[in-house]
């Protein structure tokens, strides 16, 4: 018995084995499975690449985006799945509709999108297992070989495995500081006529960026003029921990063209996989048979426990607690980047969200100060060329999430990213 390994190939992070098993005188032989064409689309996510870093218990990562531990409302969880599955529990247990469980639409309207001034009824709303399933979806419903959607520069990087599988192109447009420019958004729109926006508004993923109020107008205005499906992607909205709250696109839509998507994973937990879209009527009923394809519906136990939780009055409370634990901490990595990196770094300053943008002064090679961090110094971030379509786009930049480390840690971190980064400085 032997065992030598076939080929496998992988973009990003990954690399190339090569493999075949020999057992019990069975031999894999190379290209054995016959995959699907689609997979070769599919790159690996540089986010398990941050994950398995982050298994190292002496790494400080900066590299992931989830919410901190300690924010977790766990004793209400408890007390409130007693209560749910003691009141109906048989029916909780049981198999559950599509569309979603009807009081969590119910209360997702009247707790999160009517205050927002977002209107709908529950006919416009379905319930998914996380918002990233809804990106999914509307990809099913919407996307066919060949289409173009319009993604910000940089952008969430899930996105592009998910358009990648549709074999759909994926088209870059610019942002400044105040998030995309409206400018080239509509030059790409008569550029490429492309089926989709995709975009994140509010606190942006990567850069923790703002779209303006007139901008939001506007490109509620373009979808409309153009005939183009806006994405909203929101799921930072409600971490705000100073300024002013704006509208999301999607209180502009006259016409249907704004899809919003909203998520319980930072604002309560991302263990429940519980995530919402919203849209018309008809995109809602396209979304339904997309999903019945998928996982049928979403866990009706988590449903239940998001909407015992809006119901019970617990959101704002709960929100106020952890948007001044993520403010503390923001303020700790923002203050220890100004004491501890090099001379002539630029990055943002956000008002709420998870992430900071970094732009290294020089010509650093970002890559490689990533593998030196996570090995010499035992600190972890995402390079941020892995945030953006075009590869020369983001060379110098990185992006730090600060909601999952202590303030001592945060410091502590910064501090050792900052002598990495003057000493690749001087180096150069």
């Amino acid at each position: 018995m032997y065992l030598n390994y076939c080929s496998i190939k992988r973009r990003g992070f990954g690399h190339c084995f090569s493999s075949a098993i020999v057992s019990n005188n069975f031999r894999r032989r190379d290209n054995m499975y016959k995959y699907a064409n689609r997979m070769e689309e599919v790159s690996s996510s540089a986010v398990r690449e941050i994950f398995k870093a982050m298994a190292d218990p002496e790494m400080i990562s900066f590299g992931g985006g989830s919410p901190a531990n300690e924010s977790f409302p766990i004793d209400e969880i408890k007390r409130i799945t007693d209560k749910v599955l003691s009141d109906k529990g048989h029916q909780i247990l049981q198999y559950g509709i599509t569309e979603g469980w009807k009081p969590l639409k119910e209360a997702y309207l009247k707790h999160i999108a009517h205050p927002k001034g977002i209107k709908g009824s529950t006919e416009n709303v379905i319930v998914t297992t996380g918002a990233s399933q809804g990106i999914h979806l509307l990809a099913d419903a919407f996307l066919e070989p060949g289409d173009v959607v319009l993604v910000e520069s940089p952008t969430f990087l899930g996105v592009f495995s998910t358009f990648n599988k549709y074999f759909v192109k994926s088209v870059p447009v610019a942002m400044d500081e105040h998030g995309l420019i409206m400018e080239d958004l509509e030059a790409k729109i008569k550029e490429y006529n492309p089926k989709m926006i995709y975009t994140i508004p509010t606190f942006q993923n990567p850069t923790g960026r703002t779209l303006p109020l007139n901008r939001r107008q506007k490109v509620a205005e373009l979808a409309s003029e153009y005939n183009v499906i806006v994405l909203e992607d929101d799921p930072y909205c409600d971490l705000r921990y100073s300024g002013d709250t704006l509208p999301s696109i999607k209180t502009f839509d006259k016409t249907g063209h704004v899809v919003l998507l909203n998520s319980f994973a930072k604002i309560i937990s991302p263990g429940l996989r519980v995530g919402t879209v919203l849209a018309e009527e008809e995109i809602i009923q396209k979304l339904t048979v997309a999903k019945q394809g998928s996982d049928t519906h979403t866990a009706n136990l988590t449903q239940a426990i998001c909407a015992e939780f809006l119901e019970q009055g617990l959101l704002p409370d709960h929100l106020k607690k952890i948007n001044e634990l993520y403010a503390g901490k923001l303020h700790t990595m923002i203050t220890s980047i100004e004491e501890y990196f090099p001379e002539g770094t630029k990055f943002t300053k956000p008002e709420g969200g998870l992430f900071i943008w970094v732009e290294l002064p020089g010509e650093p090679d970002v890559l490689a100060l990533f593998e030196r961090a996570t090995t010499d110094y035992k600190v972890a971030f995402v390079p941020g060329i892995h945030f953006c379509k075009n590869s020369e786009d983001g060379i110098k930049h990185l992006r730090l999430n600060f909601s999952s480390s202590t303030p001592e840690k945060i410091e502590e971190g910064i501090k050792k990213l900052g002598e990495l980064f003057k000493n690749d400085l001087e180096e150069r």
